[in-house]
């Protein structure tokens, strides 16, 4: 992470109509042009309406913290709330079901995930780095594509 361009936090009420919050803090700090702003701004929802639903911040009076560290080609989000006796667990969704899926995208989406507990706290993560390396484009001859000479093969 090193060359830390960007720094934002945003502690909102333990509600759903609060999940917004995160997804502009996100939107904000990277802006449109960010390689990873899309993806970013997915999985903070994501693990934002985690908190929400499933810690103690749920509760009257509580709060979710949620902390962007933007770098020219990456971003690490973190979510804070109050914790609970629960773990982020990946349990298999039920296709039938709303929701369960939330940390199966961003499983499958970010680089690196994760939680600590630390006092009455609970942060779960995600990094995500950019692919910086250039395309790789195969040369294709305006003699033809059948044959290194241009020449037709078959018939």
């Amino acid at each position: 992470m090193a060359g830390a361009a960007a720094r934002g936090s945003v502690t909102f009420a333990g509600r759903a109509d609060q999940v917004r919050e995160a997804r502009a803090l996100v939107a904000r700090l990277l802006g449109p042009s960010h390689p990873c702003e899309a993806v970013a701004v997915l999985l903070a929802s994501e693990l934002a309406s985690n908190s929400v639903r499933h810690s103690g911040s749920a509760v009257p009076g509580e709060t979710v913290t949620v902390t962007v560290v933007a770098w020219k080609d990456g971003v690490r989000v973190e979510v804070t709330d109050r914790k609970t006796d629960s773990v982020p667990v990946l349990h298999r969704p039920d296709d039938d079901a709303e929701g369960s899926r939330g940390l199966w995208l961003v499983d499958d989406l970010a680089d690196r995930w994760g939680y600590e507990r630390h006092g009455g706290h609970a942060t779960t993560w995600f990094e995500i780095q950019a692919l910086l390396q250039p395309m790789q484009h195969s040369a294709v001859s305006s003699n033809g594509l059948n044959s290194p000479d241009g020449e037709e093969t078959g018939s």
